[in-house]
């Protein structure tokens, strides 16, 4: 918000020093797309850098002959918000695990048939997915806050037992896995929960390291994202 303030005054500046409108837009949208660097993620950068021009975009697109209710750009807000609500703004957005990506962890984390795995944040399913591809004869759970999100992964894993629920809140001492494709952000979090985790658990990050705890095993999954294990009772560095 302060770098879209600070663009939007520099804008509003040169204009009313009579420099064009194409050298104020040209120096506004520069001054975002360098403080984007502040943005510890890409879709952080991204917000960051983009914020004035679309912003910029609105307004002439509201006031021009289109004549585009204000409200109206209210839509596409309400639509985030309801699939990416405010208390899950600390975790991730949708990350999809890829197809592929924990095909060898069942020889670094063997389960036995009947096994209660648990993808927590599991977004549109791809994470349940590629457990059900590792694990076919385990018993899958997904727990996800958006309904919107949840709704469509059961839709795509009917084998699977998926809900609506905060992950952080959730009990996690009943399952053999717990499986996270987070943000560096919220592995604080995770190895807080981890606590929960019976003896011979397993939590199971893909490419974000728990770095507060000691990993069991750890491998490159194809594409290059690293997939971390820890074993309960977790071990602290």
């Amino acid at each position: 918000m302060l770098v879209w303030v600070l663009a939007w005054m520099l804008f509003k500046v040169l204009i009313s020093s009579g420099f064009s409108a194409g050298v104020a837009l040209g120096s506004a949208s520069a001054l975002g797309v360098a403080c984007s660097v502040w943005g510890e993620s890409w879709w952080r950068r991204l917000l960051i850098g983009a914020g004035f021009p679309l912003s910029l975009a609105t307004l002439v697109l509201s006031s021009g002959p289109t004549l585009i209710p204000a409200w109206a750009w209210l839509v596409p807000l309400g639509l985030l918000l309801l699939v990416y609500p405010i208390n899950a703004w600390r975790d991730a957005p949708v990350f999809p695990t890829p197809p592929d990506a924990l095909l060898e962890l069942p020889r670094h984390a063997p389960l036995a048939d009947g096994a209660q795995v648990l993808d927590a944040g599991c977004g549109a399913g791809h994470g349940l997915q590629a457990l059900h591809a590792a694990y076919p004869q385990a018993v899958l759970h997904g727990l996800e806050w958006s309904w919107p999100l949840r709704l469509l992964s059961a839709l795509r894993c009917p084998w699977a037992q998926v809900r609506r629920g905060d992950i952080w809140q959730a009990d996690w001492s009943g399952y053999d896995m717990v499986y996270l494709f987070q943000r560096p952000e919220s592995m604080t979090r995770a190895v807080i929960k981890a606590a929960e985790l019976k003896d011979g658990a397993w939590l199971v990050s893909l490419e974000f390291e728990a770095t507060h705890l000691r990993p069991t095993a750890q491998y490159r999954a194809p594409g290059g994202k690293m997939v971390w294990l820890y074993r309960a009772p977790v071990a602290a560095l």
